[in-house]
């Protein structure tokens, strides 16, 4: 398996792992995503346990406003992140 194919299935794997978990196994609740924000990206979002952050993370990544997040929403979070990253490491 290429390195791109070990990341998609990480990436898909990630999602699943937590979707579902009250309710929908294809979206994230607000508690889901603290969740995966918490336990996936900690490090990188230190506000991960920040409720108001949490709050606009999810409001901001709900764009179809059904208060859950699939995953293609969820993809766009990470496709953000891996961007603002790459800006970063590339500065250093």
């Amino acid at each position: 398996m290429s390195d791109t194919q070990q990341a998609m299935a990480l990436l898909i794997g990630s999602f699943s792992k937590y979707a579902g978990k009250e309710g929908d196994k294809h979206t994230l609740s607000k508690t889901e995503l603290k969740e995966l924000l918490q336990n996936e990206l900690g490090d990188l979002l230190g506000k991960a346990n920040d409720k108001e952050a949490v709050d606009r993370i999810f409001k901001g990544l709900d764009t179809n406003q059904d208060n859950s997040v699939d995953f293609n929403e969820f993809t766009n979070m990470v496709s953000c992140l891996t961007v603002m990253c790459h800006e970063y490491f590339i500065k250093k």
